[in-house]
């Protein structure tokens, strides 16, 4: 089986992945810290940014293959890919130390767990029979 759809949103998801990735390491470098946060808290900040999207992307990328392993339709797996970079785009924003009801992290938490949901429900319908 190629796959068509879901690597056009591991390509986008890794782009973000490396510039959050970045962003931990030039920090990093710029306070010699080599391990850890150094008790940094916009160190800390940022790798929990990039632990998140490490976190979330993989998982819903590894549901997305499945579904699309198991001839999901193409609107489903793009409505998932699309709800999966909206998150990964706006959450790092909204994750603020001094505001846990930040509306970005909302909306990052939020079409992230609809970008699984979606995922989930494509393939539970096809183990169903749908």
């Amino acid at each position: 089986m190629i796959f068509t759809v879901t690597p056009i949103y591991a390509l986008g998801v890794s782009v973000i992945y490396l510039i959050l990735w970045f962003r931990v390491t030039a920090m990093r470098g710029g306070g010699g810290i080599s391990i850890g946060d150094g008790e940094n808290r916009d160190l800390l900040l940022r790798i929990r940014q990039h632990g998140n999207c490490a976190e979330w992307s993989t998982f819903i990328l590894i549901l997305m293959l499945l579904a699309e392993g198991m001839d999901a339709p193409d609107l489903y797996l793009h409505l998932t890919g699309a709800l999966l970079l909206v998150g990964r785009i706006t959450h790092p924003f909204g994750l603020k130390a001094d505001n846990a009801g930040h509306v970005l992290r909302y909306v990052g938490n939020g079409t992230n767990i609809l970008a699984a949901l979606t995922a989930m429900i494509c393939i539970a319908a096809n183990l169903a029979g749908f």
